[in-house]
């Protein structure tokens, strides 16, 4: 099943039919991994998000529902990250590679993917439990499946579209605190781009992924407009990703400089992670004020106002 919600069904029984099947993928993911173990994980973590994203939807309604189950899912993905975040490490760098200013970051960057790859076979070769992990977390997807069964709702219209329409407004507003909280002042600008605001950004990066996530969902009621828009804000989020990537690289070197070699190489890699991380915050602020230029209150009702007008589903 597409990761939407089809508005000639009843929302509850979409809202259910979307979780399960990103879920029994995950599953499959979990067990048969087809590209292997830390593949899988690393597919079967995006299903993860995307069921969160969509439970955000009815979280004003079913409060307790959202946060038990957002709850579940968020320690399973956690359970599995290790191996997966060491990896993504190593990608860092070669995405670093493509972007080098001078020979000697090259080598420098060359030689710290060598240290942070054998760190990721070390952190792999020690997790002897990771086969146990991948068999408890399919069991968890299951119960998260048949939990969905207790989830209730208001089907009507009129409810329905002012669920979806208040969740927007909250998660646009959010998305502008964190925007201005980004957007350095000529004052501090300075502290901005050497990382006071590592927080702001990433909490920038995880309203974009829900903005996109919800705008996949709700497309169905404008299909046009909702998928231009996905696609604004998956470039959004592509850049903001990258930008996380980096801190959390840079983090890792402040903590213990010898996981990516002797001294100059770390040096080297800080230099190409600031420039990098520069540039990337610079075009994702950029893109990030046209992504949220729209009034949240304005979208939120007309988003409401269109899935109303989108269902066909018979009321009793």
């Amino acid at each position: 099943m597409a990761y939407r919600l089809r508005p000639d069904r009843p929302f509850t029984e979409e809202l259910r039919s979307v979780a399960a099947s990103q879920l029994k993928k995950a599953i499959d993911l979990l067990e048969n991994q087809p590209d292997g173990p830390h593949e899988a994980i690393h597919d079967a973590r995006k299903k993860f998000k995307r069921v969160r994203a969509l439970y955000r939807l009815v979280g004003i309604d079913a409060k307790d529902f959202r946060k038990t189950e957002n709850a579940r899912l968020r320690d399973m993905a956690r359970s599995l990250a290790a191996v997966r975040d060491a990896a993504a490490l190593v990608e860092t760098t070669t995405y670093l590679a493509g972007y080098a200013s001078s020979p000697e970051e090259v080598t420098a960057l060359a030689a710290a993917g060598e240290a942070l790859g054998m760190r990721r076979d070390r952190i792999a070769a020690e997790e002897h439990d990771l086969a146990a992990k991948l068999t408890a977390a399919a069991e968890t997807c299951r119960e998260a499946i048949a939990a969905l069964a207790t989830l209730g709702l208001d089907d009507r219209p009129g409810r329905t579209a002012k669920r979806l329409a208040k969740v927007w407004k909250r998660q646009r507003i959010r998305a502008q605190v964190a925007l201005a909280l980004c957007s350095p002042s000529p004052v501090d600008a300075a502290a901005a781009w050497q990382g006071d605001s590592e927080e702001a950004f990433h909490e920038l990066r995880k309203c974009g992924q829900a903005y996109w996530m919800h705008l996949a969902l709700l497309a169905d009621a404008w299909p046009s407009a909702m998928r231009a828009k996905q696609r604004e804000t998956k470039s959004l989020v592509d850049l903001l990703g990258h930008e996380h990537d980096l801190s959390v690289l840079s983090q890792l070197i402040d903590e213990n400089p010898s996981a990516v070699g002797d001294g100059e190489t770390a040096a080297h890699l800080l230099g190409a992670i600031i420039t990098r991380k520069q540039a990337l915050r610079r075009d994702a602020l950029t893109l990030a004020a046209q992504v949220f230029s729209d009034d949240p209150a304005r979208e939120a009702h007309l988003v409401g106002l269109l899935w109303k007008a989108a269902i066909t589903v018979p009321t009793k």
